[in-house]
């Protein structure tokens, strides 16, 4: 999914952290948030299958917050635990929010470091979509990622504990559909980011590469490979 340069986007205006802005992004997101919990439920029953208890993948959800990196750990968790190869795919599938990271920084340049940084610790896939849709409008709300995450937080944590504790009563998840969550949601966030016809280049070099390296490479290499493909062919078109 790239992020496109936009008349908004070139002289950005960005007002301080404010509880207005926050409380804004607290509530747009809670929809998503809801979304994003059906698979913090299937993240605790995971975590409870492979021995962690109810405390620890609480506090992993809490400190980590990242659904699919979390999602590869548990995956590959194990007794002795490969402690090397969970740092290194869950390293790669994080290496996208490197290219999301640079997308904001247009508008959170004009923040503090506290306020950024702090923003960047709550920053998902869902929410910086929202936060950049928000931004491009030129609403100025520079606490919307943070509001929004802090959604998504909450209900990533209680959804997680949730999973954990009634996993075996609910038994296989995809009998309820709970597999599609995610996917539905970033169905659901991509038709918003959509901006016309220029955008179906990007979008189209990001799936083939993204279809091409799941199916000929190991691992979550894909995800990383779609963003960069989508931000080259941007900065090719427009030099």
């Amino acid at each position: 999914m790239s992020v496109e340069p936009s008349t908004e986007t070139e002289s950005p205006a960005v007002d301080s952290v404010t509880f207005r802005g926050a409380w804004a992004g607290f509530v747009a997101c809670l929809p998503v948030a809801l979304g994003v919990a059906g698979y913090g439920v299937v993240f605790g029953m995971l975590a409870r299958r492979v021995g962690l208890s109810v405390a620890e993948a609480a506090l992993m959800s809490a400190t980590v917050l990242a659904g699919a990196a979390q999602l590869v750990a548990v995956e590959l968790w194990e007794t002795p635990t490969p402690v090397v190869a969970i740092l290194v795919t869950t390293a790669v599938v994080n290496l996208r929010y490197v290219l999301m990271g640079a997308a904001l920084r247009p508008w959170f340049e004009d923040l503090s470091p506290l306020e950024a940084y702090a923003s960047l610790f709550f920053i998902t896939d869902e929410n910086w979509a929202l936060t950049v849709r928000d931004l491009r409008s030129g609403s100025g709300r520079g606490a919307f990622l943070l509001g929004s995450g802090l959604a998504v937080w909450a209900f990533w944590v209680a959804a997680t504990v949730a999973g954990a504790v009634a996993g075996s009563a609910i038994g296989d998840p995809a009998r309820y559909g709970v597999d599609f969550v995610l996917t539905a949601v970033f169905l659901t966030i991509a038709a918003g980011l959509w901006s016309g016809r220029h955008s179906l280049v990007p979008w189209a070099a990001a799936a083939a590469v993204a279809v091409a390296g799941a199916a000929w490479l190991p691992g979550r290499w894909y995800i990383l490979l779609g963003g960069l493909a989508a931000s080259l062919v941007e900065v090719g078109r427009r030099g």
